[in-house]
């Protein structure tokens, strides 16, 4: 069964216009318009070009994998149990006892905290750097999601353009009325694909993006409160409590109906 909800909104996006085109009587032939692919197309890229450094474009392939296939990033309900049984450990053994538990680690964010705790590192100290750490993600983040809204605003503009360069060159030559009429008709094919890809396409994966860099943050500020409590040797019950506040509601429920179910098993 397919779940990402990307390639399922541009097949739905795609089925949208083709079919409103076979309803509304236009023949799809007309979208094979080279010229119009070229003006929306390379015109957008050019666009893009100017406006954002190599360095960052650079990335396009990788923010793409990350649109067609979404980072896996640790449940916050499996975050909590670990560091309930981190802050078990540390309570009973201390904070070096969990020097063992970090090559378990996959996360690189909460790894590296783990060791700056382990190692002895001053709270305020481990809080400055990682919430530096956070802020650069997030910044990482818009600049990638900014090059998608960008080309989003740029391309219905373009097709605006591409109609009008379809337009002079129709009314260049009005003695046969049949293929002026065909020529209108193809000017106007820009002007679809500006639109349809800018807000088909382009300003909803920008969207995603923004999505996806916001759960991570919540995932990453998660971490960080949990690891700071380690260190200051809470309770698992403080937190559990603690951390239960980035939970929604109903993931609050049903976590505490899995944790009764559990404790009814033990009995």
């Amino acid at each position: 069964m397919m779940k990402n909800s990307t390639i399922i909104g541009i097949i739905v996006g795609l089925v949208a216009i083709l079919g409103g085109m076979v309803l509304k009587g236009a023949h799809l032939s007309s979208l094979l318009n080279p010229a119009a692919y070229m003006i929306i197309l390379v015109g957008t890229s050019a666009s893009i070009l100017i406006a954002f450094p190599m360095s960052e474009l650079g990335k396009l392939g990788k923010l793409f994998k990350i649109v067609f296939n979404e980072p896996k990033l640790p449940s916050r309900e499996d975050l909590i149990a670990r560091f309930m049984e981190w802050a078990s450990i540390t309570r009973r053994e201390g904070l070096l006892a969990l020097e063992a538990k970090v090559d378990e680690i996959e996360d690189d964010f909460l790894r590296n905290g783990m060791r700056m705790i382990i190692d002895g590192n001053d709270q305020d100290l481990v809080r400055d750097v990682l919430l530096e750490d956070i802020a650069a993600t997030e910044e990482r983040h818009k600049a990638g999601a900014l090059i998608f809204t960008q080309a989003g605003t740029y391309a219905p503009t373009l097709g605006v353009l591409g109609a009008v360069v379809g337009l002079v060159a129709a009314l260049a030559d009005m003695s046969d009325m049949d293929k002026l009429a065909h020529a209108i008709a193809g000017a106007f094919i820009a002007t679809l694909l500006g639109i349809f890809t800018g807000y088909v396409l382009w300003h909803p994966i920008a969207n995603k993006l923004k999505r996806i860099s916001k759960r991570e943050i919540q995932i990453r500020l998660m971490m960080l409160e949990g690891l700071l409590s380690i260190q200051s040797g809470v309770s698992t019950i403080a937190i559990h409590q603690k951390l239960s506040v980035f939970l929604t509601p109903t993931e609050r429920r049903k976590m505490a109906e899995k944790e009764g179910a559990a404790d009814e098993q033990k009995a």
